[in-house]
C-alpha cells in the first residue's frame, strides 16, 4: 500500500529524496523530460497543423514548471501529492487508449485514415474516462453514504462526497455512466456503435487492470481473512485497518490489520486475462458486436467469484450476495441476451478479417 508515490517539488527543482515519509521530486527533472518530449514530438510531426498548435502547450507547461519557485513555496509548501490511486487510473487511460487506438487503425474504424481512427478514439478516451468517474464515484456515494457523510454537515458533506484522494470508486456504477456517454459518443459522432464497442473492450479491461492495482495502493476494496502465503497486511489507519477496527475484529491498538486477501491484485490478474482473451478473440469474432458479448458475459463470472473473497462488502436485500454481485447476475443475463439477440440478426456482416495468407 501506497496512498502517495512521490511529491514533486517545485521550489526546489532538483530535490530528490525522502521528505516526511514520501519520495519528494524536484520539478526540474520533470521539466527535463518534458522538454525532451517536446523536442521528439515536434521533430517528428515539425511542419503540421498539429505541430503548431501543440508548440503553445508545450510553451506554457515549461513556463509553469519554471515560475514553480515564485509560487510552490508558498502555495504547496509540502509539494504537490502524486497519489498511487491516480496515477494508476492516468496508466490505466493512457494504456487502454494505446491499445484501443491500435485495434481501431487496423480495423479502419472511421474509413477516413488512421489519423482519425486514433482521433476518434482518444475522444472516446476522454468522454468516457470522466462519465466513468462520475458514475462510479456517484453509485459509491450512494451505495455507502453513512460512511461518507457520518459525521460531515453543510460544505464538509461536498468535499466527502468528491473526495477522491481517500479513494472510493465503484466499477459498475462506472461501467454504466460510461455506457451512457459512450451511446450520445456514437450518436454525436455518427459512429457504428459495435464495431467500436468490440475495438473498446479488450482496451477497457486494460485499463481496469491498472486501475485495481489503484486500488492496492490504496487500500480500498480489499479482501476477507486469509492464511495463504501470499496474504497481505494494511498498515495502521489504512482503509482496511479501520474499517476492521469499526467491525470490532482488530484491536485499535494493533500495528497492522489482519492477514487479508489481496483481492485488489486477483482483479488486476482477472482483467488482464480477460484483455488478453477478449483481444484474441477479436481477430476471430464472426460480427460486430461478438467482443461485447463475450466481456459482458465472461466478467461478471468471474467478478462474482472474486466478490466471495473481498471483505469490504456486506450481503444486500437480505442475502449474502453483495450488490456488486446482484449487479453482476444482471449483467450476465443482459450479456445472454445480447449474444442471443447477436446471433439471430442475419442481416449483420461478418467483419472477420480477410487472411492475408
Amino acid at each position: 500500500m501506497r496512498q502517495t508515490l512521490i511529491r514533486i517539488r517545485l521550489d526546489e527543482l532538483w530535490l530528490f529524496g525522502p521528505v516526511d515519509d514520501t519520495t519528494a521530486v524536484g520539478g526540474g527533472y520533470f521539466l527535463l523530460a518534458w522538454v525532451a518530449y517536446g523536442l521528439w514530438w515536434w521533430f517528428r510531426h515539425a511542419g503540421s497543423p498539429a505541430a503548431k498548435r501543440f508548440n503553445p502547450f508545450v510553451i506554457g507547461i515549461t513556463a509553469v514548471i519554471l515560475s514553480g519557485p515564485l509560487w510552490a513555496a508558498r502555495a504547496i509548501p509540502n509539494g504537490m501529492p502524486i497519489y498511487g490511486y491516480g496515477f494508476m487510473l492516468f496508466l490505466g487511460l493512457l494504456m487502454a487508449g494505446w491499445s484501443a487506438a491500435r485495434r481501431a487503425c487496423r480495423v479502419g474504424l472511421s474509413g477516413k485514415g488512421a489519423t482519425k481512427d486514433v482521433e476518434i478514439i482518444w475522444d472516446l478516451a476522454v468522454w468516457i474516462f470522466f462519465a466513468g468517474i462520475v458514475g462510479a464515484r456517484l453509485f459509491y456515494v450512494v451505495q455507502y453514504h453513512e460512511r461518507v457523510f457520518g459525521g460531515n454537515a453543510g460544505g464538509e458533506q461536498v468535499q466527502a462526497a468528491v473526495n477522491l484522494p481517500d479513494g472510493g470508486l465503484v466499477f459498475y456504477g462506472g461501467m454504466i455512466m460510461a455506457t451512457l456517454a459512450y451511446a450520445v459518443f456514437c450518436y454525436v459522432k455518427q459512429i457504428k456503435a459495435l464495431l467500436l464497442a468490440d475495438v473498446i473492450v479488450p482496451a477497457a479491461f486494460i485499463g481496469l487492470a491498472f486501475g485495481r492495482l489503484g486500488c492496492f495502493l490504496n487500500g480500498c476494496c480489499y479482501g476477507d481473512r486469509c492464511e495463504l502465503p501470499w496474504a497481505v497486511t494494511f498498515p495502521h489507519e489504512s482503509v482496511p485497518f479501520v474499517a476492521l477496527v469499526n467491525r470490532g475484529f482488530l484491536d485499535p491498538q494493533a500495528a497492522v490489520s489482519l492477514a487479508l486477501h489481496p483481492t485488489q491484485i486477483y482483479s488486476a490478474l482477472n482483467a488482464i486475462v480477460l484483455a488478453f482473451l477478449t483481444g484474441a478473440y477479436f481477430k476471430y469474432r464472426y460480427r460486430d458486436g461478438a467482443v461485447l458479448a463475450l466481456g459482458m458475459i465472461a466478467y461478471p463470472v468471474t467478478r462474482f467469484v472474486i466478490e466471495f473473497l473481498r471483505g469490504d462488502e456486506l450481503g444486500q436485500f437480505n442475502t449474502a450476495f453483495t450488490i456488486s454481485q446482484w449487479v453482476s447476475m444482471g449483467l450476465f443475463s443482459a450479456g445472454l441476451l445480447f449474444l442471443i439477440w447477436l446471433t439471430t440478426r442475419h442481416s449483420i456482416p461478418s467483419m472477420r478479417p480477410k487472411s492475408s495468407g
